[in-house]
């Protein structure tokens, strides 16, 4: 049974990406909306035909972006505050586990980019929640709506963290405090609510936030600075770290003075302390797959920006999801490893913070924190968006734009979010949850289940060797959510457990 067409409306931002809401998919007699036929459509139909000398376009405009910036824009999408976390995956797994799971997650994740522009093909679609309804109808468009809404919840969430835990260390380097003073200024639960309120609720209030795209090149620079930064301060850092030290003074030159006697009192021990683990496995190992599979979220952009395409394909949409893929690939892999091979098990699950431990006031890393401080907070208004337009779809379909409803949605949401950030113990709670849940849904289970149900029986048969790979490609998605579920509510009770005895 086929689900019935839908009304819908896509917008696009200069970024890739969307916002969805009135854009007509279904039957349309105007020259500027598709006809879609689910049944004779084969890929490359319901597209528009603007001039018998060029190829098909996507819809109501004619692409312009080019291959490179596509790859940019892509890149950008894929890259967030996931790289922070993957040093402390690779402390608890090693060098050679991580760096296999790294790039399994890198191949399923083109895969399934592979799954989502095939199925996108055959019906002209071009958001990810109307892929969802053309294969389910409400319920597969909720489904793809929830997920997307859990996994931008998760991702302002590690934003906002990274505020609460970052700023306040900016502040005191500012003012030369070698120790944080309990002023409110200092509380960083103070100030994610100040820039929340000040700052990402002004932009978030917005009806468009089109502009705000032109910060994607910003954001992206700033952690390419910061992989820069990790690499060298690699070079700069001895291991193992002087705990006495460290909250006693900010002279690195006296630290490394005393460093050298204690490597002479007790080079066994230090030896072990900064040897390089390349198969690990703990409690804490659970949380690897998770920080992955968020740090490679891209899918509900890959459609917009394969609209927004200079004459687009399929073949040269796949062409940019994999180097994007690659290029996001690469960097993750330096930042955790030079980021690992400089604390090694001391590592923190936020590695910026971790540095606080060598030197409070290091010049590099003050200007390496105030710039990623700055594009996350440009960054979750933009995230913002897509999660409200998910909600009034679920709540307020087809209803008439309203300003109260507008505002309404956008400070509940960074309410709920900074309430959220203030409670949560660390960003790694964030990371894994969210990780575990609606990040597998949107990278391996949706493309894979949507695929399996869009593309014609005609022209896959059910038994055929794609709709197979689909489905055990779900059925992977399924399973490692599951085991990542339960591996860390096991950690949770546990780690809980051991504390209660402790009391």
């Amino acid at each position: 049974m086929e689900p019935p067409l839908q009304t819908e409306m896509v917008e696009l931002v200069p970024n890739g990406k969307h916002l969805e809401g009135l854009l007509p998919v279904g039957i349309s007699t105007t020259d500027n909306q598709r006809v879609e036929d689910p049944q004779h459509c084969m890929e490359g139909k319901g597209f528009l035909q603007k001039s018998p000398s060029k190829e098909p376009h996507f819809t109501d405009f004619e692409g312009k972006t080019s291959f490179g910036m596509s790859v940019f824009n892509l890149s950008n999408a894929i890259m967030g505050s996931g790289i922070l976390g993957l040093a402390y995956a690779m402390a608890n797994t090693g060098i050679i586990l991580f760096l296999f799971l790294l790039t399994a997650v890198a191949l399923l994740s083109s895969y399934s980019i592979h799954l989502l522009l095939k199925s996108s093909g055959i019906v002209g679609i071009r958001a990810y929640e109307q892929l969802g309804y053309r294969a389910f109808g409400t319920p597969g468009k909720l489904a793809a709506a929830l997920a997307i809404t859990l996994q931008n919840i998760g991702a302002m969430s590690s934003y906002l963290y990274i505020i609460k835990s970052e700023l306040p260390l900016v502040i005191q380097t500012f003012l030369n405090l070698e120790k944080p003073t309990p002023v409110w200024y200092m509380n960083g639960n103070y100030l994610v609510i100040l820039v929340s309120v000040s700052i990402i609720l002004p932009l978030a209030l917005m009806r468009q936030l089109g502009y705000l795209g032109y910060s994607s090149g910003f954001s992206l620079s700033c952690m390419v600075f910061f992989l820069i930064a990790v690499i060298y301060k690699k070079f700069q850092v001895s291991c193992p770290l002087p705990h006495s030290l460290v909250n006693a003074t900010g002279n690195f030159s006296h630290m490394l003075v005393v460093e050298e006697k204690a490597q002479l009192q007790g080079e066994p021990e230090t030896a072990a302390l900064c040897t390089p683990s390349y198969f690990t496995l703990n409690s804490q190992t659970a949380y690897t797959i998770p920080i992955m599979a968020f740090a490679f979220v891209c899918h509900p952009e890959v459609l917009p920006i394969y609209t927004e395409l200079k004459d687009p394909s399929k073949r040269k949409m796949q062409h940019i999801s994999n180097l994007s893929i690659a290029v996001m690939y690469v960097m993750y892999f330096l930042a955790a490893l030079f980021g690992y091979l400089t604390f090694y098990d001391g590592v923190e699950s936020e590695l910026l913070h971790t540095y606080s431990k060598v030197d409070p006031f290091d010049v590099l890393i003050l200007c390496v924190r105030v710039a990623v401080l700055i594009a996350v907070t440009l960054t979750v208004p933009i995230v913002l968006f897509p999660v409200r337009r998910a909600i009034q779809q679920m709540l307020f379909q087809n209803q008439e734009f309203s300003w109260l409803r507008h505002v309404l949605i956008a400070t509940g949401l960074l309410t709920c979010i900074n309430l959220l950030v203030i409670f949560a113990p660390n960003i790694l709670g964030i990371f894994g949850i969210i990780g575990a849940t609606s990040a597998p849904c949107l990278i391996f289970i949706f493309p894979a289940i949507f695929y399996f149900r869009i593309m014609p029986t005609e022209k896959e048969p059910t038994r055929s060797t794609p709709k197979i790979l689909a489905l055990c490609f779900a059925a992977l998605g399924f399973l490692l959510m599951i085991m990542s579920l339960s591996f860390i509510i096991i950690d949770w009770v546990s780690g809980t457990s051991q504390h209660g005895g402790n009391h």
